[in-house]
């Protein structure tokens, strides 16, 4: 590896590495070219130090386990700051800290904590590189393991640092899991500090600092942090939109393609959806992207969008042949895996894999597993990271500059009651609503309690880098900025309503090609649906349910009762954000109360 300077010609670029240098005092600094070559070297260096275990070549060929440190295993949202120069600006989802005394503390933090380790500079673009939503970043951080996935999930290197060479504008992210290493200590498999985690950005200042985790959501700068944190508030200053959403191309067998993206809170099916392969023959499902989408008006007046990512960092529990084939040929070979189990032959496992585990297992931590435990063999929020190329169903504009024409747009979450399987969204406004009170049960994505029901409006309450009342506002303006016929509809779906023996009423996976075949109609005239109280529900002979258990009636049941008791959860969420919750808003309210007495 080249430990040098060469080939930084951007004058702000280059003192901000010295600074960064002087202030973290690295043992040497590398540059990162995004070569496979460079690749291949951090992952053995990785493997020699006992960081990475390699896989059996013959049953996961150019793959490798890691384990994190207990406490260090998913986002830590309670340590998570958007300290913008007031308070309000910043809103009541989200941490605040003044910025200065923020920075003051980071400096602090940062003195020093890269002594014994190694600086790297990764410059990376989030978008296609020559896509008008391009934008331009560069991380430094002290672990070889962010480098190795920002190489899988973003476009990183040489051609990024051109363009930021040539004058692109570029967003500057500090990482460093804070444990300096003096002059022969020795080091650990997973260095962080569960003590000390900060992930802060500076959305004035386009700025994003994280200390003290290595865990993928706090440490891989470029996915929450930018693309949907900071990047939101480029997107409301600019007229875009920055969202926490899928973006997949459907056919039907009729040959009409679509376009769709989804607003699902971690672990609620997205990159099922992404990758979905349909229960019924004819039906194409192509991949643009799993987690998020930015979304910019073409002169046509659609909404386009683009992936910005270039990988999967995907939820493994769950993941299997039956509910994500597309997923499991993806991650085949050249994948890292974080939290998972070890079979005695040197392959992964994790819950929901198979129908029973394989005997001989280790578990996430690293040790022999004991089915009779009660515990887990891999972390409920173990990850499989891949390139997208990766994926089979890759749809062949998913890398295009201008992005794809989104003709809907879904909400889903996961509740065990109250919501029906789908509805449609009246309005645009409507559609605004429903995603201000889109709700879910919590999962083991974040830190913290499972299975409560949170309010998580367009699934981006742990996301949105301002005041969420604001974002609101910012997605009713959108709705002014095209016909109501061009815009994308709205549509509410839930794969995860259980029925009174606790069960899932619906199937999911491949069978959600249902709704979809629903949602097609609707499109395209051929269904109208009709009235509820919540939206507008298919008609009985529109969705096809042919073969499945659960009955129309059961997928469709109104809770009037779970509805008044969400709407009021929505009434306090809602009193949070005062006088600067959009008046729009407030009129759905009111008309949804009125339906309900």
């Amino acid at each position: 590896m080249n430990y040098s300077h060469d080939g930084i010609h951007s004058s702000l670029l280059q003192k901000w590495i010295e600074h960064a240098e002087a202030l973290c005092k690295p043992l040497a600094v590398h540059v990162c070219d995004g070569s496979d070559e460079e690749f291949q070297a951090l992952c053995q260096g990785l493997v020699e130090k006992g960081v990475f275990l390699p896989l059996n070549p013959l049953l996961r060929p150019e793959s490798f386990l890691t384990r994190s440190h207990p406490d260090d295993t998913a986002r830590v949202e309670e340590n998570t700051f958007i300290c913008s120069k007031k308070k309000e600006d910043a809103g009541p989802t989200n941490h605040w800290e003044d910025p200065v005394s923020m920075r003051k503390r980071l400096h602090q933090l940062f003195d020093g904590c890269m002594q014994g380790r190694t600086m790297y500079v990764v410059p990376f673009c989030m978008g296609p590189l020559d896509s008008p939503l391009a934008r331009f970043a560069v991380e430094i951080t002290d672990s070889p393991y962010v480098v190795c996935h920002m190489h899988l999930m973003t476009r990183m290197g040489k051609r990024a640092l051109a363009e930021i060479k040539k004058g692109k504008q570029w967003i500057p992210c500090m990482h460093s899991v804070g444990a300096p290493l003096k002059e022969g200590e020795q080091d650990v498999a997973w260095p962080c500090r569960p003590d000390q985690r900060w992930i802060v950005h500076f959305p004035e200042d386009r700025e994003i600092w994280s200390f003290g985790s290595g865990y993928g959501g706090n440490a891989l700068l470029g996915k929450k942090s930018l693309a949907l944190r900071i990047a939101s508030v480029l997107a409301r200053d600019e007229g875009w939109l920055a969202e926490h959403m899928l973006i997949v191309g459907i056919t039907n067998p009729r040959g009409e393609k679509h376009y769709i993206t989804g607003a699902f809170p971690s672990a609620c099916g997205k990159t099922n959806l992404a990758m979905l392969k349909a229960a019924f023959p004819g039906w194409k499902v192509e991949c643009v992207g799993d987690d998020i989408a930015w979304m910019r008006f073409g002169a046509d007046g659609k909404l386009y969008a683009v992936n910005p990512e270039a990988g999967f960092f995907g939820v493994a529990p769950g993941t299997s042949k039956e509910s994500n084939p597309h997923a499991m040929q993806a991650i085949a070979r050249r994948a890292i895996f974080t939290n998972v189990a070890l079979t005695s032959e040197g392959d992964v496992w994790w819950e929901g894999m198979t129908k029973e585990p394989p005997k001989g297992l280790t578990d996430w931590r690293g040790h022999p597993w004991d089915p009779n435990s009660g515990m887990k063999a891999a972390h409920p929020n173990s990850r499989f990271t891949v390139a997208i190329t990766q994926c089979p169903v890759l749809d062949p504009a998913w890398d295009s500059a201008q992005g794809v024409p989104i003709s809907a747009i879904l909400l889903g979450s996961r509740r065990a009651a109250t919501m029906p399987l789908v509805f449609a969204a009246r309005s645009w406004e409507h559609g605004v609503f429903l995603g201000s009170a889109l709700a879910s049960e919590t999962t083991a994505a974040a830190a913290g309690e499972m299975g409560k029901v949170r309010n998580d409006p367009f699934a981006m309450l742990p996301f949105c880098g301002y005041n969420m009342a604001d974002y609101w506002a910012h997605w009713l303006r959108i709705g002014l900025k095209t016909d109501h016929v061009t815009l994308p509809r709205m549509y509410q779906v839930n794969w995860f309503r259980k029925g009174a023996n606790n069960q899932f009423l619906w199937p999911g996976f491949g069978e959600n090609i249902r709704v979809i075949e629903w949602i097609f109609d609707c499109l395209a005239g051929r269904a109208k649906g009709e009235e509820s109280i919540l939206g507008i529900i298919p008609k009985k002979d529109e969705l096809d349910i042919e073969g499945l258990t659960a009955s129309f009636e059961q997928l469709f049941q109104m809770d009037l009762q779970g509805i008044r008791e969400d709407v009021k959860r929505l009434e306090s969420f809602y009193d949070a954000f005062g006088d600067r919750i959009p008046e729009k808003l407030r009129e759905q309210m009111q008309e949804l109360d009125k339906k309900l007495s």
